[in-house]
């Protein structure tokens, strides 16, 4: 459309408004000569005089809406400016007529008299054509918030309290009123808000009032009849958003909170988006910094091997690591459906990455090797492992041949074929173990602190405890557990763990790997342990439900090789720190090498003889495992043994 076409196409919307603001100037006008006692006696004969001065300022009034650009605005999305405009251009009409006044008084005495023009009249015509010009402009948007008004106060939708005064707030209520307007299918309306800072009280987004602070959450759920709560507060406001949750979480309700920020960024902020709040939020973790610059400087232009690539660790490091330009990117794990899926998910976030996927087990010594010799791998993390302490009580001698025996298939690859730098992932349950999943752990740390002694390799092992959201963590459990009515199960009541988010963890490992030495063993800080009945209450209540009442949590006892809390070092250990505060170095112990390797040849040949006293075996070589004989026992004994505990 060419720019004639659009004058043209706009001109009808011109004309009529042009004719709307000279008859708002002839009510003005008249209004005017009434309130100010002027035209008393004119009735409606008020001489030619007058009606030239009226023409004259419909023609003043229009040419200054036109300077100022008020024909052209769109009068559904009218706001601060326009009213600004509107003022300034009722604020000249009033100076000019003034003006004129006072040329006409000192002029012609007789003209000003037979058109009645007073100073009193001049203040009065311009506010009263302020506010008409301004009504005009504002009625379409004034009826459309009427509307939404009405629609929503009259509709049956679930009735949601905002928690945070910001732009979030306003966008939300927005986006909620605007979906009435429309006659979409709306879910919710919104009542009131809330905000942590007390300043904000009374403040309105809307019609739409602070109407206290969230410490009186409850009060204001009851007062107002509540049924869910949209905290509007961001992730990166971490103190200000834990608050907000807990003080709502009593308050029998569902609480969604805001996508994180680089969600957030992939469009619009609706209701759809927001997101149910997860134990993480509620632990209230301040996320762990790294130094991104030591990150890239030792993977940057780097081969770099992820085993167990498709697991909840491996596939994390896959993410972070192909953020950071690796020359090359192997994801190696036996199953091939989540392999896939990281690798899908890599290839579209990242098209140029030079991204291969293998299908192989760590167990296979002779593929590792090729492996190695075929792509020449300079980082390697190996994060393939079985991990699921119970399923590996009942199924030691796998956890031998997965744990300790692909991790020593892949390191004695790495250290052959000169790999600058090998990585293992490891666990608080290598301390003092009661499993044999934390046991065969203990053993790879043993075997990378012996290598590493010998290698130009640099060997290291980190050992952090469970990470929230991790494949056959606990919290996924709970919620299935809630989605179907409960209970919730939890093994004790008094039982503690170390958490920490998948992301964070995974980003101190990847800074771990820019401090290795031969044979380290890193211990990442994970903060205050938490109790696991505490995690099950709390996401019962983030759910709106009440524990005990709505769902029940029920505690079944210490499943096998299952403690009531981990340690993150053994007696012997001390700690060093690095120059990260949330990476620690434990004291190397003295290791018999003779002896260890010794006893795991014969370990080998017992698990691939499918020994029953593979626990004795291992039991060897950590004496400082425990081991659980419960999960030896018939059901009927392992009851009654839960039950002693």
């Amino acid at each position: 459309m060419t720019e004639t076409e659009q004058k043209m196409k706009h001109q009808p919307k011109f004309l009529l408004c042009a004719m709307i603001d000279g008859l708002i100037v002839l009510i003005a006008a008249f209004i005017g000569y009434w309130i100010t006692g002027l035209g008393d006696n004119i009735a409606f004969d008020i001489g030619g005089e007058v009606v030239a001065w009226a023409l004259c300022n419909i023609l003043l009034t229009v040419g200054l809406l036109a300077a100022f650009g008020l024909y052209k605005m769109n009068f559904s999305s009218v706001g601060m400016p326009e009213a600004l405009r509107v003022c300034a251009c009722g604020f000249l009409v009033g100076i000019i007529n003034f003006f004129l006044t006072f040329i006409a008084k000192l002029v012609n005495p007789t003209l000003f008299f037979d058109l009645r023009l007073d100073y009193s009249l001049m203040a009065v015509y311009a506010l009263l054509l302020t506010c008409g010009i301004g009504v005009f402009r504002f009625s379409k948007r004034g009826y459309g918030a009427l509307r939404r008004h009405l629609l929503l106060q009259l509709s049956d939708k679930k009735r949601v309290m905002i928690v945070g005064f910001n732009n979030d707030a306003f966008a939300l209520i927005r986006n909620m009123t605007d979906d009435a307007e429309k006659g979409k299918t709306v879910q919710y309306k919104p009542i009131c808000i809330l905000d942590t800072d007390e300043q904000y009280v009374d403040k309105r987004i809307g019609d739409m009032r602070v109407v206290g602070t969230v410490e009186d959450a409850q009060l204001f759920v009851k007062r107002y009849n509540i049924e869910e709560i949209f905290i509007t507060i961001p992730s990166t406001e971490r103190a200000a958003q834990r608050k907000a949750i807990d003080c709502c979480k009593d308050c029998g309700c569902k609480i969604k909170l805001l996508p994180e920020l680089n969600d957030l960024a992939h469009g619009e902020l609706s209701v759809a988006r927001l997101r149910p709040v997860d134990v993480a939020d509620l632990l209230g973790r301040e996320q762990k910094q790294v130094n991104i610059e030591e990150i890239i400087g030792y993977i940057e232009n780097k081969v770099v091997l992820v085993t167990g690539g498709g697991g909840s660790i491996g596939s994390e490091l896959s993410r972070q690591i192909a953020s950071h330009n690796p020359k090359q990117l192997i994801i190696l794990d036996i199953y091939e459906n989540t392999a896939y899926d990281i690798e899908q998910e890599l290839k579209t976030k990242y098209p140029n990455l030079n991204l291969l996927t293998l299908i192989a087990s760590v167990r296979d010594s002779g593929k590792m090797r090729d492996v190695f010799k075929t792509y020449a791998p300079q980082i390697v993390f190996n994060a393939a492992a079985h991990k699921h302490v119970p399923l590996m009580e009942t199924s030691p001698n796998e956890a031998v041949k997965n744990n300790v025996f692909g991790t020593l298939k892949v390191a004695r690859a790495a250290d052959e074929f000169g790999a600058e730098t090998f990585v293992q992932i490891s666990t608080d349950k290598a301390v003092n173990p009661t499993n044999i999943m934390g046991a065969t752990k203990r053993i790879c740390e043993m075997i990378i602190q012996t290598l590493g002694k010998h290698s130009k390799t640099k060997f290291v092992a980190v050992r952090f405890g469970n990470v929230l959201g991790s494949n056959g963590s606990v919290i996924p459990l709970f919620k299935k557990q809630i989605e179907k009515g409960g209970p919730v199960t939890v093994t004790h009541k008094d039982i503690i763990r170390y958490f920490m988010t998948i992301p964070e963890a995974v980003s101190l490992v990847l800074q771990a790997g820019a401090y290795a030495k031969n044979g380290q063993i890193f211990v990442l800080d994970m903060g205050e342990p938490v109790r696991i009945y505490d995690l099950a209450y709390n996401l019962i209540k983030l759910s709106g439900l009440e524990p005990d009442v709505d769902i029940k949590i029920e505690c079944t006892g210490l499943r096998p090789g299952e403690k009531l809390f981990e340690e993150r070092l053994m007696a012997e250990e001390g700690l060093q720190k690095t120059a990260n505060g949330l990476i620690s170095i434990a004291k190397p112990l003295d290791i018999d090498e003779e002896n260890l390797f010794a006893t795991l040849d014969e370990l080998y040949k017992a698990a691939y003889e499918e020994t029953d006293q593979m626990k004795e075996w291992v039991k060897c070589l950590v004496p400082t495992y425990t081991i659980d004989k419960r999960a030896e026992k018939t059901p009927v004994e392992r009851e009654a043994a839960t039950a002693v505990v």
